[in-house]
């Protein structure tokens, strides 16, 4: 592998569905400690990690809505589960030494600390990993606009966002075997073909500021590292 990293600062969108493992609920251990070890690896490696946490494992707020349930307390309710998950990761990462701080788009200073720009760049120039939760802190958007909005705002070179397939594929891999993968998409492809990689304002959000998205499989052995040297399998939109 190159010691020379392709991205010095990025923002890792994890969705809480990938903390499940195998589970149909709630936090697989295993695959928590898996995911901290990936950033643990970096972080020694001199690179600057921030990380977006979803809470769908625990409550989506669209599934909630959808079931009758007021919009906007359901989307409340979806980021209250993302503090869940950002606390769990940063224990993991702390019984790996880690040093890790979790801010949120809500106040709830008894948990964690509130999201300020210049306070987050500040704990990732000291080696801290910085996990952002709550989303943007107001209902109707979602974590991946709450990703790419992170991501801008700390000068990330890149958001990385891990899937359960290793990139963007034209239809769903799992469902259509005659799927086409890509290598690498423009932002307006992404609208225009409507590949569901994330929502549109999400991609505009990128576009706009050219920040580069990496989509790649979170279930591969390293895939995290080796998309940050740029290795493995990925797809790149830019």
């Amino acid at each position: 592998m190159s010691e020379t990293p392709k991205y010095k600062r990025i923002l890792l969108k994890l969705s809480g569905e990938g903390l499940m493992g195998n589970k149909d609920f709630g936090i697989d251990p295993d695959t928590l400690s898996k995911v901290a070890d990936d950033l643990a690896e970096l972080t020694s490696k001199g690179i600057e990690v921030a990380v977006v946490v979803g809470g769908g494992n625990i409550f989506r707020g669209v599934s909630g809505s959808a079931q009758g349930m007021n919009r906007v307390s359901a989307d409340y309710m979806g980021m209250l589960a993302t503090m869940m998950n950002g606390l769990a990761l940063q224990d993991a990462l702390e019984k790996k030494n880690v040093p890790a701080r979790v801010m949120s788009g809500l106040a709830v200073p008894t948990v964690c600390e509130p999201f300020m720009q210049r306070k987050a760049v500040h704990h990732l120039a000291k080696g801290r990993v910085v996990v952002f939760v709550a989303g943007t802190g107001c209902p109707f958007f979602t974590t991946d606009t709450g990703s790419a909005l992170r991501a801008v705002e700390i000068g990330a070179d890149a958001m990385l966002k891990a899937t359960q397939v290793d990139g963007v594929y034209s239809a769903d891999p799992k469902k259509d075997k005659n799927a086409t993968r890509y290598d690498k998409l423009s932002y307006q492809e992404v609208i225009s073909k409507d590949l569901k990689v994330m929502d549109t304002a999400a991609v505009a959000l990128a576009k706009e500021n050219k920040l580069p998205v990496v989509v790649f499989s979170l279930h591969e052995e390293k895939s995290l590292v080796n998309v940050v040297f740029g290795k493995g399998k990925f797809t790149e939109v830019i």
